[in-house]
């Protein structure tokens, strides 16, 4: 059993959850956060019971900027020596920008920029300090797709996908590993798919599960990678997506299609 922990942020659920249960079977005490009391609490208990680590819940509004000073607080005080930290948090929409509330773009603004990048700060400074560290951070194959209805998704997306980029570089030396995953469609309820839409897409491979996107980042994070877009579908779309004009975008738009 290992000393240290791994910490995952949106460990309720999907693929935050089969985060901790990959890490848990490599033996790591965990920190679970979320602001799902009874479903954290299940999850823990299922863990605890299939793996035998340490788990630790913590129920949390990660969308509040004082989350990140308060978490790292937290395990400081309690000596919970996060190895492995995993920015999963986050919320999915499809809606023009200045139709949504305020509340909403407050929301996925911290919960995808401030938040993470807090995180990493606190915790990351704790790794230089050890001379090691894995830090995960959740952007998407948005990140490369500026489309209407998605400007606040993928424009945190891409921060993450820029910043883990960046500071893959600032910290390789000093023993920290940054890698930024960008997923597709994985098959949880973030999406809202047709049951339908859900299992054809399985079949088909252009929708994968949390459990095997969960085993297939972690052991790139572990590799020292510092991108991995799972599936070959989901790098595809990258790259047709990224060559529709702008003109054709304003057309899809004027004839309400997207």
């Amino acid at each position: 059993m290992k000393g240290e922990f791994a910490l995952v942020t949106g460990a309720s659920s999907g693929i935050g959850y089969c985060y901790a249960r990959e890490m848990a079977s490599r033996g790591y005490g965990l920190v679970i956060v979320s602001n799902e009391r009874d479903a954290l609490a299940g999850k823990a208990s299922a863990i605890r019971s299939d793996f035998g680590v340490e788990v630790v819940e913590v129920v949390m509004d990660l969308g509040v900027q004082s989350a990140a000073k308060q978490l790292h607080g937290f395990c400081e005080e309690r000596g919970y020596e996060v190895e492995v930290l995993i920015n999963n948090a986050g919320v999915y929409h499809d809606r023009d920008f200045l139709k949504d509330s305020e509340e909403f773009n407050s929301l996925i603004l911290n919960l995808h920029v401030y938040t993470p990048a807090m995180l990493e700060f606190y915790f990351g400074r704790d790794m230089t300090a050890r001379g090691k560290g894995y830090i995960l951070n959740m952007s998407s194959v948005t990140s490369d797709i500026a489309v209407q209805r998605l400007a606040t998704y993928s424009g945190t997306k891409a921060f993450l996908k820029n910043f883990s980029r960046a500071t893959h570089i600032e910290l390789f030396r000093q023993g920290v590993t940054v890698t930024c995953v960008r997923p597709g469609a994985v098959a949880t309820g973030l999406y809202r798919l047709k049951p339908a839409a859900l299992r054809t897409g399985l079949v088909l491979g252009y929708i994968i599960t949390p459990e095997k996107h969960a085993a297939k980042t972690v052991r790139a994070m572990f590799k020292g990678r510092s991108r991995i877009t799972p599936g070959l579908s989901s790098k595809i779309l990258i790259v047709l997506v990224g060559l529709i004009p702008t003109g054709v975008l304003k057309l899809i738009r004027k004839l309400n299609i997207f």
